[in-house]
């Protein structure tokens, strides 16, 4: 069978990414799509793959400056040419669920989430989108957006087969996209790959430190309460945090895989304040055989077992997650029951399930 996979950028590496790399073991002959890519990111992560990109991929600014080629990424999409794949597998955010194919060729898509700043998240994109020029700019945008979201809508019709991340944003396509996914499959961890140790007495948070992620929360927190407080990883938003946090905050920065296997087992529980489509952090604290504290809502209300596996917070505020902070009790929870919770989410599970999926819509030659 021969399987082309698409996804939107290789440009920065989270958990779509991630998602990505792991339908690349399943078929490691598959050429990989992209609109734009870094090959730092490639270097690293995906070595040796073959990368195919769009047409943007040679324009000025590219790859960093993408955002400002918003309006062209739908016909780089259309632009590849996918004839001759038995499947197409993409992993969608925004994009790459447009991708055109032709019978007998069948696209199965798996949604990471309708395309954010088209549908939930519009208001606050218009509001902190990089204009130059507000008075004049505001308006072409929303041009911008409109006309996106009438692709969008077609766009999401498109895939023969399409796969939610989560029951989450199967309500979202369902709400945006007035389409009920064929199925749905939480991303995936690598049980494998994590430890259950000791821990330690700090608290930790895990991710690209971005406005949505919340992570101020978690920081803010932390400092009311004297709390130790570890937060991996970069971001746009990384300056902001650390002008925020106190002495008892400390910043790591991006970290190996071994180190971050190490900070996972050695915590005292896991913070997660974002509202997630479906969220892989959690799971890797779990296979750490740690509590995690998350906001309750999204994709964790999926993974997360209350008093089992961690413990929520009502509302995405300082206050709510205080009152988690302040009586949580490390001792109530069970490390062999927490890791054998998320065994159900391991990789190997994910592989299997979505092998079957492609099998299954994969035309008769």
């Amino acid at each position: 069978m021969k399987i082309a996979l698409v996804h939107e950028f290789l440009t920065q590496w989270g958990g779509g990414e991630n998602v990505l790399k792991v339908f690349s073991e399943i078929w490691p002959d598959a050429p990989i799509y992209v609109i734009a890519y870094d090959q730092k990111i490639v270097d690293e992560f995906l070595p040796g793959r073959k990368i195919i990109p769009s047409f943007l991929q040679g324009f000025p600014g590219m790859p960093k400056r993408f955002k400002y080629y918003l309006s062209w990424m739908p016909g780089a999409v259309e632009s590849f040419d996918l004839s001759g794949f038995d499947v197409v597998l993409s992993d969608a955010s925004a994009f790459a669920k447009g991708a055109v194919t032709k019978p007998p060729t069948k696209h199965v898509c798996y949604l990471h989430t309708p395309t954010r700043y088209l549908w939930s998240d519009r208001d606050s994109y218009l509001q902190s989108a990089p204009i130059p020029l507000p008075l004049i700019g505001q308006p072409i945008v929303r041009r911008i957006i409109r006309k996106l979201q009438r692709w969008d809508l077609i766009a999401s019709q498109r895939p023969d087969y399409l796969v939610a991340n989560s029951q989450f944003i199967a309500g979202r396509s369902q709400k945006y996209y007035k389409r009920r996914p064929d199925a749905v499959l939480f991303p995936p961890v690598d049980i494998d790959r994590f430890k259950v140790a000791f821990p330690q007495d700090y608290f930790l948070v895990v991710g690209r430190q971005e406005p949505y992620k919340r992570t101020d929360l978690a920081i803010e927190a932390a400092n009311k309460l004297g709390l130790k407080l570890k937060v991996v990883g970069g971001g746009t938003k990384l300056g902001a945090l650390k002008a925020l946090a106190g002495p008892t905050i400390e910043f790591t920065g991006r970290v190996s895989d071994d180190e971050l296997v190490d900070l996972y087992a050695g915590c005292r529980a896991f913070i997660f304040p974002p509202l997630e489509d479906a969220g892989i952090t959690p799971l890797e604290a779990m296979a750490s055989g740690r509590p995690v504290i998350a906001y309750g809502a999204g994709g964790a209300l999926e993974s997360v077992v209350a008093g089992k596996t961690g413990e929520f917070f009502d509302d995405q505020t300082v206050e709510s997650l205080i009152a988690v902070l302040r009586t949580f009790d490390q001792t109530r929870y069970d490390p062999a029951v927490i890791r054998t919770h998320a065994e159900q989410f391991d990789v190997k599970r994910f592989q299997a399930k979505i092998g079957r999926i492609v099998d299954s819509v994969a035309p008769v030659r």
